[in-house]
C-alpha cells in the first residue's frame, strides 16, 4: 500500500509539473492609449517572461503608443513586432513581444498621453474584442485587460460603445453569458458583486435570490481553484449583509429575509451539487465579514455592491488586486485600477497589478490541464 501511495504521488508530481510547464497564451488588451495601459501591459510582459518562460503574451492595441511606452521605460521600441491576425503567436526573433493591431495606426494626437479622443476610445473596444476573439476562438487560452476609460468608449460612436459600463457587462453580452459576475482577488482578501455598476438606489431592487446564488457559486468555484488544500479547515465564503447588522430581523431592511437568505439556500446545493468542499455561512454584517476575512477566517466575501467590495479590496491591497469576471465561458482577469491620466507617458507606471492579473491568469487556465 505504501509503494502504491508514493507511486500515486510520484504520478501527480509529474503531472504537475508538466501542467505548470505548459505553455499558457495570453491575449493582453492594452487599455486606453492616452493611460498608463500600454506601459503596464508591457512592463507586465517582459516580467512574466522573466518569471514564466512556458507562458506566451501577445498584446493587442497600437503598436506606435506600445513603442511609446517602451521609450519610456526604457526598453528598446524595437523589441514590439507587429504580427498578422492568421499567425498572431509567430515574431521574427527571439526577445521580441508579438503586437497585434487591429485596424490603422493612431496618431500621435490621438493617443496623446492623458488626453483621451474618439478615436482612442474606439480603438479600445476594437482591441478588446479583437483579444476576446482569439480566446474564445481557441487561438489563446485567457484574457488579460488594461485600464479602459468607460466615458471614452461610449462617447466613441463605435459599434457596440453606446451605453458601455465595463469589460464585465460588455464581455457578458458579447460572449452570450447570462451568469457573469465580477471579483477581485489579492493575497489576503476574495471577494465578488452581486451588482456591479449599479446606482447606489438601485441595488437593492437588484438583490434578487437567482442574483444572490449566481455570484455565492462562481466565487465558490473560483475560491476551489485558489483555496490552499494544506489548510486544516474546509473552505468558507460569508455573504454579507445589504443592510446594517444584517437587517435585525427586518427592522433595518427585508432584503436580508426576503433574497439574501433563500439566494444562498439555492447556491449551497448547487455548490454541493458541483462538489466543491466549501461552506457558504450569512447573510454576514458586512463589517464582521470583511474583518473576519482579512484575518484569513473567511476565504472569500460576497459583497452585495460595487463599493462595499471595492473599498475593502483597495484599502488592503490597492494596485496589485485583480479583478475576474467570473461565469464567462473564458478566462479574463485584470488590473483593479484605472488609466491614471496623471501618470501617463512618464515612465512611472506600477505594473505590479498587470503582473498579477497575468499571473492568475495563467494559473486559472493550468488549474484545468
Amino acid at each position: 500500500m505504501k509503494a502504491k501511495a508514493k507511486a500515486s504521488a510520484k504520478a501527480e508530481a509529474k503531472a504537475g509539473a508538466r501542467a505548470s510547464a505548459r505553455a499558457v497564451r495570453l491575449a493582453v488588451s492594452i487599455g486606453c492609449p492616452c493611460g498608463i495601459g500600454p506601459e503596464v501591459s508591457l512592463r507586465g510582459a517582459l516580467a512574466l517572461a522573466a518569471s514564466d518562460p512556458a507562458a506566451r503574451l501577445l498584446l493587442v492595441g497600437d503598436l506606435g503608443a506600445l513603442r511609446a511606452a517602451a521609450r519610456v521605460a526604457g526598453v528598446d521600441p524595437a523589441r514590439l513586432v507587429r504580427v498578422e491576425p492568421m499567425y498572431p503567436w509567430v515574431t521574427s526573433a527571439a526577445g521580441t513581444l508579438p503586437v497585434l493591431q487591429p485596424g490603422a495606426s493612431l496618431k500621435a494626437s490621438e493617443r496623446r498621453p492623458g488626453h483621451p479622443e474618439r478615436a482612442s476610445g474606439a480603438a479600445q473596444l476594437a482591441w478588446i474584442d479583437a483579444a476576446t476573439d482569439l480566446v474564445s476562438s481557441g487561438q489563446a487560452d485567457a484574457l488579460v485587460t488594461g485600464p479602459v476609460s468607460k466615458d471614452a468608449i461610449a462617447r466613441s460612436g463605435a459599434k457596440g460603445s453606446r451605453g458601455f459600463l465595463g469589460h464585465t457587462e460588455h464581455l457578458a453580452a458579447r460572449l452570450d453569458a447570462p451568469e457573469v459576475t465580477m471579483a477581485f482577488h489579492n493575497g489576503s482578501l476574495t471577494t465578488s458583486l452581486v451588482t456591479t455598476h449599479l446606482p447606489l438606489s438601485a441595488v437593492a431592487r437588484a438583490i434578487k435570490p437567482a442574483a444572490v446564488a449566481r455570484a455565492a457559486y462562481w466565487t465558490a468555484w473560483l475560491v476551489d481553484r485558489l483555496h490552499d488544500a494544506r489548510k486544516a479547515r474546509r473552505a468558507r465564503i460569508a455573504v454579507a449583509a445589504l443592510n446594517p447588522h444584517a437587517g435585525e430581523n427586518g427592522l433595518l431592511g427585508p432584503e436580508e429575509e426576503r433574497s439574501l437568505t433563500p439566494g444562498i439556500a439555492l447556491a449551497r446545493r448547487r455548490i454541493a451539487d458541483s462538489g466543491f468542499a466549501i461552506d457558504l455561512v450569512g447573510p454576514v454584517p458586512a463589517e464582521s465579514a470583511f474583518r473576519i476575512a482579512a484575518n484569513g477566517g473567511f476565504d472569500a466575501v460576497v459583497a452585495m455592491y460595487h463599493d462595499q467590495a471595492t473599498i475593502p479590496m483597495k484599502l488592503l491591497g490597492f494596485g496589485e488586486a485583480v479583478n475576474i469576471s467570473l461565469g464567462l465561458p473564458i478566462i479574463r482577469t485584470s488590473v483593479d485600477h484605472g488609466t491614471a491620466y496623471d501618470r501617463a507617458g512618464k515612465g512611472t507606471a506600477d505594473p505590479r497589478g498587470m503582473i498579477e492579473a497575468m499571473n492568475l491568469a495563467a494559473r486559472l487556465v493550468r488549474f484545468d490541464l
